[in-house]
C-alpha cells in the first residue's frame, strides 16, 4: 500500500515507453505539500530520466500541492523536463511534433484567479494544448482553485486542454477535448474505481482517439451489501461474499481495498452493532476466504435499511430482552429512562443548527491534524458540515443504543 503511488508512476513511464509517446504532460500535484523527503524527488527524477533516454520530453505545471513543495523548489529537474513558469503563462513549442503547449504553474498553494484568461492565443499552424491546474466551475470535495469555465476554455481556440487538480477522470467537452485524466492511484477509500492516465492520439492536426489507461496498483472499491432480507447476523455477513468476489474479478489482478457498508433490517442491524467487532472480523474472514492477500477489507460499516428507528430500549421495571419500540426517526421519545433521554438529546441536536455549529467547532483541532485531502469526495470527512454531523449522530444512536440494550449481560 505504501508503495502504490510510486509503482503507479512507474507504470506511467512504462506506458509512455510502450506507446512511444511524443511527450508526457503532467498537470500538477506531482508532490504532496511541503514534504521534505528527497527520496521522493530522486525517485521522480530517476523515472523521468528513463523517458529522457528514450527522447520523450516532459512538460509540467505545478498545482496547489506541489506549489508549496520544498522538494520542487530545491531539486533540479533534468534538461528534457520543462516546467512552466508561475509569473505568467508560458508556451513550449515542440517543433518536431508541430505542437505548442501553453501553461502556467501555481505561484502559491491557493490561487483564486482564473489563470486561463491570460493564456496566449493559439500559435497558427500548430496543434495547441492548454496545460492547466484548475477546479473549472467547481468540483465537489476539491478546493475552488484557479476557477474557469468550459466556455472560456473553448473560446481560447486550443485543440486540447489537459487539466489537473480533480482526482476523478472526467471529460468536460469533446470540441475541443477538455479532459481531467484523474490521478494515477487512488489514495484512500473515497477515490474508487480505475485510476490512470489518458493517451491522446493526434493525426494531421486532429484528435483521433482519447483513451483512459488504468495504471493503478491498488484498486479502491466501495462494496455496498444489501442484506435487508437476512434473518440473522450470520446470514447478513455471508451476503457480502458474492459482492467481494465480484470486486476481486473487476480489479483484474490488482489488490482490492474495500470499505464495506452492510445494510440490514432493524433487528439484525441491532444485533450487528451490539457486537460490531465480532461481525466486522467475520466479514474480514470471508474476505480472506474469497481472495486471500488479494483483498483488504479496509473497514466495515453497519447501517439500518429502515427509515424509522427500531431499537430495543429498556424501560424501568422491564427486562431488556425482547423489548422493541417502533418510532419514526423524527418523533421524540417520551420515556424517562436514561437510554430514552440519550436518544432524545441526540435527536434534538440533529435539528438545532446552532448546536450543530458548536459541535463542529469542537472538532477544530482534529480537522487541523487530518490530511489536506481528507474532506474530498462524496464521503469526505467534513466535520464542520451539518449534513455530515447529522449522519454521524444517526450512526452514534444506532451504535450506542444497540450496545446499551443488548441482551448480553456484559453490556447492560
Amino acid at each position: 500500500m505504501r508503495g502504490a503511488t510510486r509503482r503507479a508512476f512507474e507504470n506511467l513511464v512504462d506506458l509512455c515507453l510502450t506507446e512511444d509517446a511524443a511527450f508526457l504532460l503532467l498537470a500538477g500535484d506531482i508532490f504532496d505539500g511541503d514534504w521534505r523527503d528527497y527520496g521522493t524527488g530522486l525517485f521522480f527524477v530517476a523515472q523521468i530520466a528513463r523517458l529522457g533516454q528514450a527522447g520523450i520530453p516532459t512538460i509540467l505545471v505545478r498545482g496547489n500541492h506541489d506549489a508549496a513543495s520544498h522538494v520542487t523548489r530545491v531539486l533540479a529537474l533534468p534538461d528534457h523536463v520543462h516546467e512552466m513558469g508561475s509569473r505568467h503563462a508560458d508556451t513550449k513549442i515542440l517543433e518536431a511534433h508541430g505542437v505548442a503547449i501553453h501553461g502556467r504553474s501555481f505561484p502559491t498553494r491557493a490561487v483564486t484567479d482564473d489563470l486561463a484568461v491570460d493564456y496566449p492565443q493559439p500559435v497558427r499552424g500548430l496543434f495547441n494544448i492548454g496545460l492547466l491546474h484548475t477546479s473549472v466551475e467547481g468540483r465537489v470535495g476539491h478546493e475552488p482553485y484557479a476557477p474557469c469555465s468550459v466556455a472560456g476554455l473553448t473560446a481560447k481556440g486550443y485543440d486540447y486542454w489537459a487539466l489537473g487538480h480533480v482526482h476523478a477522470r472526467e471529460v468536460l467537452a469533446t470540441e475541443p477535448w477538455i479532459v481531467f485524466p484523474g490521478n494515477l492511484q487512488g489514495r484512500h477509500a473515497r477515490e474508487t474505481g480505475p485510476k490512470g492516465a489518458t493517451v491522446v492520439t493526434v493525426n494531421d492536426g486532429r484528435v483521433e482517439t482519447v483513451e483512459a489507461r488504468p495504471l493503478d496498483v491498488v484498486r479502491w472499491m466501495t462494496c455496498d451489501v444489501d442484506a435487508s432480507d437476512a434473518a440473522s447476523p450470520d446470514d447478513a455477513v455471508d451476503t457480502a461474499r458474492a459482492i467481494l468476489e465480484s470486486a476481486v474479478v473487476a480489479a483484474d489482478g490488482r489488490l482490492v481495498a474495500a470499505p464495506i457498508t452492510l445494510r440490514a433490517g432493524a433487528a439484525v442491524h441491532r444485533a450487528l452493532v451490539a457486537d460490531a467487532d465480532r461481525w466486522t472480523q467475520q466479514v474480514r474472514a470471508i474476505g480472506l476466504d474469497v481472495a486471500g492477500d488479494s483483498l483488504w477489507v479496509e473497514r466495515v460499516r453497519f447501517q439500518s435499511v429502515t427509515t424509522g428507528v427500531e431499537n430495543g430500549i429498556a424501560r424501568p421495571g422491564r427486562p431488556v430482552k425482547g423489548a422493541r419500540i417502533h418510532r419514526p426517526a423524527e418523533t421524540p421519545l417520551v420515556d424517562e429512562d436514561a437510554v430514552a433521554q440519550f436518544v432524545n438529546a441526540l435527536r434534538a441536536l440533529r435539528t438545532d443548527d446552532a448546536q450543530l455549529a458548536m459541535l463542529g467547532d469542537e472538532f477544530a483541532d482534529l480537522r487541523r491534524k487530518l490530511p489536506s485531502d481528507a474532506d474530498e469526495g462524496e464521503d469526505g470527512v467534513r466535520l464542520a458540515d451539518p449534513g455530515t454531523l447529522r449522519r454521524l449522530l444517526d450512526e452514534v444512536e444506532s451504535l450506542v443504543v444497540g450496545r446499551l440494550t443488548s441482551p448480553r449481560g456484559d453490556l447492560v
